[in-house]
């Protein structure tokens, strides 16, 4: 069964419970603690150590319906995850079969293969994947593969206490994740959208297992309006490549043939 996140940023309260109860049940390192001065953001990005990440954007300009005496100025929240791509790049570059797609239609990296060569790195169109500089080995989120092949819930999305982070079949997701746009755009809030849920909005990727409600352009949350996996484009760049010796070739020729013909004269 095909299994995901649906992440309705419209009511994270941005408490970080799920960053918290990630590192703890997969034993993650800190990230130095240190103030990065983005808000209350203290974790900066996903990373090998942080593999949920809560994004606190401060943007000038109220949300709809939304009154809080602030005037012109509104917090977006987002908790940040692996997507978990239909067309992933990253399992897709590994050349040592490190990452593989599981039961469960999630993608997952196994720590004993990896090899440390970071392809996968520079081959995810949403900067997830990063390696860590002990033993330089990539690390990302798992969806909590080991709790699931336990019949548990992943740990961020069991402990979110509004529900902002959603765990379950894809399908089912996908159909909560319109009731919900819907019912925002009943009540005027009509500049929310889904972002990821189906192949269609994003051939690039196939779509994510891992899929947003936003209120604003994915790259106010960091996100690519257009992600691609790069093998994707292997064959455009190939032909493009074609079409140019093809050019280069002519112009040999062309320079030749003129040149003889010069000469003739």
């Amino acid at each position: 069964m095909a299994v995901g996140f649906f992440t309705d940023t419209t009511i994270c309260i941005g408490c970080k419970a799920c960053e918290v109860a990630c590192k703890q049940w997969n034993q993650l390192p800190d990230d130095g603690l240190l103030f990065t001065g983005m808000s209350y953001d203290n974790t900066g990005h996903l990373g090998a150590s942080t593999w949920r990440h809560v994004s606190f954007v401060e943007r000038p300009v109220p949300l709809t319906g939304q009154e809080t005496g602030l005037g012109d100025f509104s917090w977006l929240l987002m908790s940040d995850v692996c997507k978990h791509c239909q067309r992933a790049g990253c399992l897709e570059a590994c050349p040592t079969g490190a990452i593989l797609r599981t039961e469960f239609d999630s993608v997952y990296i196994q720590p004993d293969i990896c090899n440390g060569c970071g392809y996968c790195v520079v081959s995810c169109p949403f900067g997830v994947i990063d390696r860590r500089e002990d033993d330089g080995r990539a690390w990302k989120c798992t969806l909590c593969y080991d709790r699931l092949k336990g019949d548990l819930e992943p740990a961020c999305a069991k402990v979110c206490p509004t529900d902002s982070i959603q765990f379950g079949d894809l399908d089912e997701l996908r159909e909560r994740a319109r009731d919900r746009l819907d019912r925002l755009h009943r009540h005027g809030m009509t500049e929310a959208y889904l972002y990821g849920a189906d192949a269609a909005d994003q051939p690039g990727t196939g779509g994510l297992n891992a899929f947003f409600l936003l209120v604003d352009k994915p790259e106010v949350y960091n996100l690519p309006p257009e992600p691609v996996a790069p093998a994707k484009t292997v064959g455009p760049a190939w032909a493009s490549m074609g079409l140019a010796v093809l050019g280069m070739a002519a112009a040999a020729i062309g320079a030749v043939l003129s040149a003889r013909g010069e000469g003739g004269r």
